[in-house]
């Protein structure tokens, strides 16, 4: 029978001396890509961190791929790949194959020498030696060979240059295609998720403000750019936050069409998923 959620946090909380993480839902759907948003110390590895039980929440509940308890038949379906070095700097990726296969039962020896050599990795240099990059193909290149059902990547883009980004995300794409397999990625790069992403999650401040398909948010949200005149007449239930930039006025809105309807002499432009992101945490709320 197929689930209907690979993964599920519900009111997930942990209280630390200057920051809370506070009651924060959401869901990963079978076979999406879910993108986790929000600026650096919003909560998104907090979150995640809490969910795998790294850090011990307060309260809250999780479910992953329909299990509450996380258990090894539970771990080895899912592949985790954080920001850094994830794995012993002395060993070479050979002497991680070693390692690997005593510690996953399904580990995929063929698929994993075949991602290596598809990112054009050495498998006798130690890891110490690698690029950033290249540490992170050699950890996705792990979570794809012990037939993972949920990625976890936590801000696991960040700092690589384009190209490379890219290939991941082509790997991330084709991993979903099945609709077997589902991943959470938390990056702060919203131009990634915006090619990727199904669900986009916001965190601020511990809190999450707003869980929607990525197809809303660029299909629908808009922002009117407008003088103080045009800006004083509108009608504030429209807005949703707004800020002055000089002499314009930048006003989110969630539905640019209506609302370009509603004051056709307004310019109304689409929004990216950083503009509202900005103007959610930066902007006035009227």
């Amino acid at each position: 029978m197929k689930l209907t959620n690979a993964f599920m946090v519900s009111g997930l909380t942990k209280t630390y001396q200057d920051f809370i993480l506070d009651h924060v839902s959401f869901t990963v759907p079978d076979g999406s890509i879910v993108g986790l948003i929000g600026e650096n110390g919003a909560g998104k590895s907090t979150t995640i961190n809490a969910a795998l039980g790294l850090i011990q929440k307060e309260e809250g509940t999780v479910s992953i791929l329909g299990r509450e308890e996380l258990d090894r038949d539970i771990k080895e379906q899912i592949g985790v790949v954080f920001d850094g070095s994830n794995y012993p700097e002395l060993l070479s990726p050979r002497k991680l194959n070693r390692v690997m296969k005593n510690i996953y039962r399904f580990w995929d020896e063929q698929k994993y020498w075949g991602l290596l050599k598809q990112f054009s990795l050495p498998s006798d240099k130690q890891i110490k030696q690698f690029s950033k990059g290249m540490k992170m193909k050699l950890a996705i290149s792990v979570a794809f060979s012990h037939h993972s059902r949920l990625l976890i990547l936590d801000e696991a883009t960040c700092g690589l240059d384009p190209v490379v980004r890219d290939d991941i995300l082509d790997m991330l794409l084709g991993f979903v295609q099945d609709e077997e397999h589902s991943i959470l990625v938390s990056s702060h790069i919203t131009s990634d998720l915006e090619k990727i992403a199904d669900y986009i999650v916001f965190i601020h401040e511990g809190k999450v403000v707003f869980e929607k398909t990525k197809d809303e948010l660029i299909e629908r949200f808009g922002i009117i750019r407008c003088g103080s005149t045009q800006f004083g007449a509108l009608d504030k239930s429209d807005i949703i936050s707004y800020r002055r930039m000089g002499y314009e006025w930048q006003i989110l809105v969630s539905d640019r069409k209506r609302i370009q309807k509603k004051y056709s002499k307004a310019l109304v432009v689409p929004a990216t998923i950083d503009e509202i992101m900005l103007l959610y945490v930066k902007g006035e709320k009227s």
